[in-house]
């Protein structure tokens, strides 16, 4: 269950509100030379020339001076609680950049996806909403728009059996 905070609810709930909720994305994978941040908020212009705009956060170790979440403009569908299927999200973004689409060519489907829900005035803290691990398990594109689907680490690929309760491994259940 995500716990979601007072002020999120109440901005939620109001007539009229100058909270934001946002969402922040971030990609990793060993072959990129740095993880891609997105944001689905333009809450600052990060530059002048090119025109950028994007999020400081401090979430997931990033540096909000020297490493922003680039806002693009997105539609993301975060994972469902169905009882018959691993829990997916998707993401649906513009093909804005010539080098999106050879980006995600090179990424093979094993990149660790994270995404949390933050609040505009609070950047650095989810807001009760955050997945972590998720993998990348799809990833489409058309001259128009980029999806990604990604989805938890099936239970099914855990180790069975487990590890035996020895004296070695566990000793405090022995003492």
């Amino acid at each position: 269950m995500n716990w979601v905070s007072l002020n999120a609810r109440q901005a939620n709930d109001a007539a009229q509100s100058d909270e934001v909720a946002l969402v922040l994305v971030q990609i990793e994978h060993p072959s990129l030379v740095a993880p891609i941040r997105l944001s689905s908020d333009n809450t600052e212009r990060l530059s002048v020339e090119p025109i950028t705009y994007g999020t400081r956060s401090a979430w997931n170790g990033a540096n909000p001076l020297t490493e922003p979440y680039l806002f693009v403009g997105m539609e993301i569908e975060l994972p469902g609680d169905a009882e018959d299927a691993p829990p997916a999200a998707r993401m649906r973004f513009a093909n804005i950049d010539p080098g999106l689409v050879p980006m995600i060519r090179s990424v093979n489907l094993q990149a660790s996806v994270h995404i949390a829900v933050m609040l505009a005035s609070d950047p650095d803290t989810p807001d009760g909403v955050e997945y972590r691990d998720l993998r990348l398990i799809d990833a489409s594109y058309d001259a128009a728009a980029i999806e990604i689907v990604m989805t938890r680490r099936p239970i099914e690929d855990g180790m069975f059996p487990f590890a035996r309760m020895t004296k070695q491994r566990f000793p405090g259940l022995f003492a």
